[in-house]
């Protein structure tokens, strides 16, 4: 009967390639750490580094000889122009100053051509007439459009480009016979300069600004809930301690305050964002204004919560006892608030769809309850009233958060989010 040898590998080599293959994972930790802890900073290297790499890939265009023949020196400047006009971080902000200056360019380019040519077919004094009044229409009529609400948000560049356009393309008319040929050549070198900025946007380490409304929104949802934790763990702190450690929640209190001044911020990455093509976990209909509205209702709920911060400051010994009293009940209803956001923001960031009504609302309404107890058995009188507005802040959060569950389960029906 044949025997089969079966190899038994050598014990200290196994474990030399075990202890080699953990050294190559510490060693590579620290670098993975640090491109976690300086994203933003890469991001603008990254950024830097493709609108350099485009303005050279651009600017040789001057050096081919037959092309700058055929469209001349001037008009191959505006490739460059382009480039350095609608490049932006976000993919979806070139995308819509791409698509506003193309527009703005063909409408402008077209629309002046017409008025210089109507103006030479009249010829004499009667082309400047025309010209100018061309102008005169165009430009209120443009600029009337601007002040519109809806036309500012997303169009107010193409616009004006319009404008600039009609009004370069129509001036030059005056001295010049060619002007369809400019106009074609211009419209040429702004189309390049365009497709090449889109390309290296869209298809070279792309920046989504919906990527980032999308992660910040997560984000907020943590900060809010360490902001409840930490004023609540803070007010129930012994007043012998805060003389020892008078430290408050700074960095609760600024997180609340940068979430009050991120309106603008969000509003721009939202109208980029609508701008963006499919990606990633992010289709082509994505429910962007339902992000703003949820972004609205976090910013009313820091306003909330800093309002907790009044009642830090007041540290009367008399109300200390009181405030023993209902320390344990405060503090449940504070983790039961944080844990609620926590869960909405996992909802976001996983992309599933929450259920509040099952899990969510029985929490609050139980919430409501305790601290109605509160409000209704022990604080009744005048001296007891910075400890009632303690407690009204947390029950005017508890009330926002049912709206805000209401919003997020939304958005997971509009963006059909997985069922858990």
């Amino acid at each position: 009967m044949d025997s089969t040898v079966i190899p038994i590998p050598d014990g200290d080599q196994g474990f030399a390639d075990l202890k080699e293959k953990r050294k190559f994972q510490v060693s590579l930790s620290p670098i993975v750490s640090f491109f976690q802890t300086n994203k933003d900073s890469i991001k603008k290297i990254i950024h830097s580094i493709k609108v350099g790499s485009v303005l050279v890939l651009v600017s040789l265009v001057k050096f081919v000889d037959s092309f700058c023949k055929q469209v001349g020196d001037d008009s191959a400047m505006w490739a460059i122009m382009t480039v350095v006009v609608i490049f932006e971080f976000h993919a979806g902000a070139t995308l819509g100053k791409g698509f506003n200056r193309g527009i703005g360019t063909v409408l402008g380019g077209g629309l002046g051509c017409i008025a210089a040519i109507l103006g030479g077919q009249v010829g004499g004094i009667g082309k400047p007439f025309i010209v100018g009044v061309s102008l005169f229409i165009s430009g209120g009529a443009a600029t009337y459009s601007r002040l519109i609400p809806n036309i500012k948000k997303r169009y107010d560049y193409g616009v004006m480009i319009f404008i600039l356009t009609f009004n370069l393309v129509s001036v030059s008319g005056l001295r010049e016979e060619n002007v369809m040929e400019i106009a074609r050549d211009r419209l040429l070198m702004i189309v390049l300069g365009f497709a090449i900025c889109i390309c290296t946007s869209l298809f070279f380490f792309p920046i989504w600004a919906s990527d980032e409304i999308h992660d910040s929104m997560v984000s907020k949802f943590e900060d809010l809930a360490s902001s409840i934790e930490g004023f609540t763990g803070e007010y129930f702190r012994l007043a012998g301690d805060k003389e020892n450690q008078p430290v408050h929640p700074v960095a609760s209190f600024r997180s609340c305050l940068s979430m009050l001044s991120s309106k603008a911020k969000d509003e721009s990455l939202v109208n980029f964002a609508k701008w963006e093509p499919w990606h990633g976990k992010f289709g082509l209909f994505n429910p962007w204004e339902k992000y703003q509205k949820i972004g609205e209702v976090l910013r009313e709920l820091a306003a909330t919560i800093l309002s907790l911060k009044g009642s830090l400051d007041s540290s009367e010994e008399p109300l200390q006892a009181l405030r023993e009293s209902i320390k344990e009940p405060c503090e449940a209803a504070g983790s039961s608030l944080a844990w609620t956001l926590r869960e909405l923001g996992e909802s976001i960031g996983k992309m599933r769809r929450c259920q509040p009504e099952l899990f969510i609302a029985p929490k609050l309404r139980l919430v409501r309850q305790r601290l109605g107890q509160i409000m209704s058995e022990k604080l009744d009188t005048a001296e007891e009233l910075s400890i009632a507005c303690f407690v009204l802040s947390l029950m005017r959060v508890a009330e926002k958060l049912q709206g805000l569950a209401k919003e997020v389960e939304e958005l997971g029906e509009l963006a059909a989010f997985n069922r858990s």
